[in-house]
């Protein structure tokens, strides 16, 4: 793999993998300073990223005004120098999810972070996205750019009509791929494991309560590409099989 299509690669893993970053929006109550908060979010089927915002919150009403924002997502580094952990930067524009949006966005986001169910409850809460313009990545010293951002931004595959068969057929028929792909990448051996959501980069899967991203290598856009980047993964993955 070309060292800048790691760097890719490598940002779009944390950006899928993590729950947690820094959100900074331009203050309303001291002009013309950023301001910075911790939120919770998941990701979309393309490289959107959702949010789940109390109206009474600072940041929201920052966004309401200017809806310019960036999240700074933070890798955990426990070994050595912690200046040397993976960083990637998302700059873009938070806007209210849409109702036609907001039933796919809801299920995802609940199913990711069931936790955040329970503010439902509260008067206030919506759903927001960050549309994402430009993505910078620090993996490093050393390993720090801009990224392209052909793919850093809100897209519909042509999959996404067929996400609920694919999905289905892959639990269904195609169990040891899944157990395959997570015990590969992240040495857990789960039969149980189930698949949930596709993203145009991998897919999420769900064991014992917790959810894990399995990443593929490259961006699929189509059906048929996707059937044949699950395909590559299993052939590469064949030796992670249960016996």
């Amino acid at each position: 793999m070309k060292e800048k299509n790691k760097y890719n690669y490598n940002a779009v893993n944390l950006f899928r993998s993590s729950k947690t970053g820094i959100l900074s929006t331009f203050s309303q109550f001291k002009k013309d300073y950023p301001f910075g908060s911790f939120v919770t979010y998941v990701t979309g089927k393309s490289r959107v990223l959702y949010l789940y915002l109390s109206d009474i919150a600072q940041h929201t009403k920052n966004l309401k005004e200017n809806p310019k924002a960036c999240i700074t997502i933070f890798g955990i580094n426990n070994k050595g120098d912690v200046q040397d952990s993976k960083r990637l930067t998302l700059l873009g524009d938070l806007k209210s999810v849409s109702k036609e949006e907001k039933g796919v966005c809801e299920n995802r986001f609940f199913e990711i972070m069931p936790e955040s169910k329970s503010y439902s409850n509260f008067h206030g809460f919506n759903f927001y996205k960050l549309e994402i313009n430009s993505a910078r990545w620090i993996g490093g010293f050393g390993k720090i750019g801009w990224l392209n951002t052909d793919f850093w931004g809100n897209c519909c595959p042509e999959w996404a009509k067929n996400e609920t068969s694919i999905v289905n057929h892959m639990n269904e028929d195609h169990a040891n791929t899944i157990y395959s792909a997570l015990h590969a990448q992240h040495n857990i051996k789960d039969e149980n494991a189930k698949m949930l959501f596709l993203t145009i980069d991998g897919y999420y899967v769900k064991s014992n309560d917790k959810i894990f991203f399995i990443q593929l290598e490259g961006q699929c856009m189509d059906s048929k590409e996707y059937r044949s980047f699950l395909v590559d993964l299993a052939k590469k993955y064949r030796s992670f099989e249960k016996v």
